[in-house]
């Protein structure tokens, strides 16, 4: 690994915890994914990337702010990246995936409170992150009350931008949200400096959508009865296109599309034929929370789809590109972003639709709903997932966990027992 320990003390990070955190990682990626056999060569870009996760890419970005361009942190699919995108901004996701960030969390917020918005404040707050320290302004939306009570602790003394997310999908919702993009980009206007145009836009449109294009294009590969990669690596490939950049992204993604669709022709799989395929459903993976397909994957079956913001949610639908003024594009990235399933909205049947089209696209044996504790929204959809999973013959397993390991043992037993009623 590199040197970065004078950007780090430049960032004001917390040089000795971050220390403990550094000496931690490197044993995680190693027991979840270099241990795996037979994987694709291009997954190198993700192993480089996740080895120096809190290098390579802040680096970057810092060098991109010192010529004048601005950061924004993201928590969430709902902020239009293309918005950004088309004022020279950079989009950057934020730590909140381990337990480590937890205990700071939980400084300023209820042990109530769901552990991925107790990590993100930790991470904040404890000075541990360098997405969090480099961002120049952090956009949040209106997904969930946990989050919507921490932006206001986060906006203390980093600018914050929430966009009030519609909870139903009317045609007034629709509209609705298509107002706050364009109030959205009027504020990135305002704070790059930088115009958006309705060329801009359209090239930020593309630039996205071909990203989008290259993501499904690995998840495709999936499909296959030959599975060509594992579940825990594509998650990591998932997880680092929140904060790599763009083009780059859509680059990699579809030199790894091409090694899959190579190994499938070939009849090189990742795991036995007889393998039961797992869909899962449930609350959002940040990195580096890898814990669910860990268990899932060391116990014998295959996680081959994930409906879940950190998955299939986060690069299906593509926004219209005929569009060729603000208004229109606004309409058509309000229209695009709105098919997003996420459990804040009521009624939320889309979501039921898409696992069960999502079952039967990727030919899944069963399907594991996960929720963190505390998730409520999550949680209480349980019910609805389960009852139309029975309806339609599919197996499912219900759990809840958080980012401690405490529960592992509990968990690969009851994710054993459900592999082996599908055999």
């Amino acid at each position: 690994m590199a040197d970065y320990r004078q950007m780090w003390n430049d960032l004001g990070m917390d040089m000795e915890n971050h220390d403990a955190l550094c000496q931690v990682l490197p044993t995680a990626v190693g027991d979840v994914f270099l241990t795996q056999e037979n994987r694709p060569k291009a997954m190198d870009f993700w192993d480089l990337v996740i080895s120096e996760v809190h290098g390579i890419r802040p680096a970057e970005l810092i060098e991109e702010q010192k010529k004048g361009r601005k950061v924004f942190g993201t928590f969430c699919v709902y902020v239009p990246d293309e918005v950004v995108i088309a004022a020279d901004g950079i989009v950057t996701g934020l730590c909140g995936g381990s337990q480590f960030w937890v205990p700071d969390g939980e400084k300023v917020l209820p042990k109530s409170t769901c552990p991925l918005v107790k990590a993100s404040v930790g991470a904040r707050l404890g000075r541990t992150c360098p997405f969090f320290r480099i961002a120049d302004m952090y956009v949040g939306e209106t997904t969930c009350d946990g989050k919507k009570k921490a932006y206001e602790i986060l906006s203390e003394d980093v600018p914050m931008y929430v966009m009030d997310v519609p909870q139903m999908k009317r045609e007034k919702d629709i509209l609705k949200w298509k107002d706050e993009i364009a109030q959205f980009a009027r504020k990135v206007e305002e704070f790059t400096g930088n115009e958006i145009t309705s060329e801009k836009l359209a090239k930020a449109i593309h630039i996205i959508n071909e990203k989008r294009k290259a993501m499904q294009r690995v998840y495709d590969c999936r499909k296959s009865k030959c599975l060509p990669i594992s579940g825990r690596d594509t998650l990591l490939m998932t997880q680092i296109s929140f904060f790599d950049d763009p083009e780059r992204c859509a680059q990699m993604c579809n030199r790894l599309a091409d090694e899959l669709e190579e190994r499938i022709q070939n009849g090189v799989s990742v795991v036995s034929q007889d393998t039961k395929r797992i869909l899962v459903t449930g609350t959002p993976l940040a990195v580096p929370n890898w814990k669910l397909h860990n268990l899932i994957e060391t116990s014998g079956a295959a996680v081959v789809c994930e409906e879940m913001c950190t998955g299939t949610r986060y690069f299906e639908n593509l926004v219209d590109e005929t569009q060729t003024t603000l208004d229109g594009q606004f309409m058509a990235l309000s229209e695009r972003y709105m098919k997003t399933n996420c459990a804040c909205f009521t009624p939320n049947t889309g979501r039921i639709d898409d696992i069960l089209r999502l079952a039967e696209e990727y030919k899944v044996d069963g399907v594991i709903d996960c929720s963190l504790k505390f998730c409520c929204l999550y949680d209480t959809e349980k019910y609805s997932v389960s009852r139309a999973l029975k309806k339609a013959g599919i197996p499912c397993l219900s759990l809840e966990t958080d980012y401690d390991d405490a529960d592992a043992g509990q968990l690969r037993t009851r994710i054993g027992a459900f592999i082996e009623m599908l055999s």
